[in-house]
């Protein structure tokens, strides 16, 4: 620089661009219409910010491939939305799908739930709520790690697949991320896009996010299509955002949410769904009754000393809390296997259904019990010992059958998780939700039983515990998040998200801790923006 050089610095010009570590969709949308940055902008800032920390640096491995389409079709929406044409709140958004969400072949991406087996198939079409995305104007980014299969190939640690590598949790080296969303869920958490959508038929929305510091939202079974998601069980399995914010998942929500004649289930939904974004009330607990199931708490003293806190902000917030509110057969249902009955017989066959419509495999494989010679006769992708060697799970589906064990364990699920459960509980007590830790024994009733649930960041773990060791992935450690799940009745969505929001606006417990210094992408809007 002369000495008659302006000693202003260029980078003040970007004073007011939102930090993508944070970013709202909102926040997103605004930067978009004042024409402070583009979609493809923001496209090229998310792409760096992966190569960063996914592939690079602490190699996280939340995604499994970016979409080779995606600055296309930024640059398609840019144009659109230069003639005044917006087509929702997600138009020109960034979001990630799990590698388990169908999208176009021809687009560029896989559809593989993280195996080998599936690299190269050929969907026929978007997955319903891929559809939805593509309509109101979201850019699918790319394809976010899971556990593989859903985590239901066998006993393999969380965040594992064979495509994507071992997932690790960015608030801590080597962490567990939980799963099977893991790859979503981490993405969410530092800033990888705008959000994500997950899936869950038995904690696999609920456990990342609370592990991740963000908002999960299980739907009901049936708010939200399946159609062209890779299966566990038609029976549970739902379809629902990951992002860091409950305004955020509710915009989501309301865009995936609707009837699909692909999806059977959808077909059970209200007439007329809600936006769910009119649920953001802060006052929505004045006046609620919640119930605490203290039988179904965890045992681990952090989350019980915050949880206790939470209860107590809950009150604070107009809430009359009704504690204990135990469930009338809680020792029945923790003890049941039905549900394990259900999901194990289900999966073949709904994945061989699955595997059926697709156009094509390269591989070869046309059922389950193909998947499980492909994992044997590709170890060295797939079996990789010690931790991933195991697919007993797969064996033991391969061998069910939809006998009379089965459907009276489809019966007994519907009446533990909700007539004798959830749904007895709220009659008993007059309660509008319940709550628990979301680490505690609330996701197996609402699974059963196809019920929604909301997780919402709640605390960390302390700074002074001692961290287990890397076998491969780290359970406990300092700092590690835990979350808060809302959760009710079938098709409650819209309470709960009112609920899980006025806690978060008054708690703002995401943003009291960032994920560790290497997790954490450096590239912002202003280093794309104009080259």
């Amino acid at each position: 620089m002369t000495n008659g050089e302006s000693a202003t610095k260029p980078e003040n010009k970007y004073a007011n661009l939102p930090d993508l570590y944070e970013a709202s969709i909102l926040d997103l949308q605004e930067g978009l219409q004042n024409q402070v940055f583009t979609s493809v902008e923001l496209v090229k800032a998310y792409f760096s910010r992966i190569e960063e920390v996914n592939h690079q640096g602490p190699k996280l491995n939340a995604v499994i491939e970016t979409n080779p389409s995606a600055l296309t079709v930024a640059a398609q929406l840019d144009d659109e939305r230069k003639r005044k044409s917006m087509r929702s709140a997600l138009h020109g958004i960034p979001v990630l799908l799990k590698d388990n969400i169908a999208t176009l072949h021809e687009e560029g991406m896989n559809t593989t739930a993280g195996s080998f087996a599936l690299l190269g198939s050929v969907v026929p079409c978007d997955a319903g709520v891929a559809s939805r995305l593509r309509d109101a104007g979201a850019i699918i980014l790319g394809k976010a790690n899971l556990s593989e299969w859903g985590n239901y190939r066998g006993t393999v640690p969380s965040g594992f697949s064979g495509r994507g590598g071992q997932a690790t949790n960015p608030y801590y080296p080597l962490a567990d991320p939980s799963g099977s969303s893991s790859g979503c869920a981490i993405a969410a958490a530092i800033g990888l896009a705008a959000g994500a959508l997950g899936t869950e038929t038995d904690g696999s929305i609920i456990s990342p996010c609370s592990r991740q510091n963000v908002v999960g939202i299980k739907p009901t079974v049936g708010l939200t299509s399946r159609a062209g998601v890779i299966p566990i069980s038609s029976h549970q399995d739902s379809v629902g955002p990951i992002c860091r914010t409950v305004a955020d998942a509710a915009v989501i929500l309301s865009i995936i949410a609707g009837r699909d004649p692909r999806d059977g289930a959808t077909l059970s939904q209200p007439d007329q769904l809600p936006n769910y974004t009119e649920a953001l009330n802060p006052h929505a607990l004045r006046g609620a009754r919640i119930g605490v199931p203290r039988l179904f708490q965890d045992d681990d003293a952090a989350t019980i000393v915050a949880f206790n806190e939470a209860i107590e902000i809950i009150k604070e917030l107009g809430a009359t809390i009704v504690d204990p509110a135990d469930f009338p057969n809680a020792s029945e249902l923790r003890n049941s296997k039905s549900e394990h009955m259900v999901m194990t017989a289900d999966f073949k066959v709904d994945l061989n259904k699955y595997l059926a419509g697709l156009q094509h495999v390269p591989t070869g494989v046309k059922n389950l019990a193909d998947i499980i010679q492909f994992n044997i006769d590709h170890a060295d992708k797939e079996l990789i010992p010690p931790f991933y060697a195991d697919q007993s799970q797969m064996i033991t589906s391969q061998a069910s059958t939809l006998d009379e064990t089965y459907f009276d364990a489809l019966k007994a699920n519907e009446e533990l998780g909700g007539t004798g459960g959830i749904d007895a509980t709220l009659k008993k007590y007059n309660l509008d939700a319940l709550i628990l830790p979301s680490d505690a024994f609330v996701c197996e009733p609402a699974a059963m039983t196809g019920y929604p649930i909301i997780s919402v960041p709640m605390g960390f773990h302390p700074h002074d515990i001692e961290p287990s060791p890397a076998t491969p992935t780290v359970s406990r450690a300092p700092g590690i998040p835990f979350g808060i799940s809302f959760y009710g009745t079938a098709f409650s969505e819209f309470k709960l998200i009112g609920y899980a929001y006025a806690y978060e606006q008054r708690t703002q417990h995401r943003l009291k801790r960032h994920a560790y210094a290497e997790a954490v992408p450096k590239t912002q809007l202003k280093d794309v923006i104009g080259k």
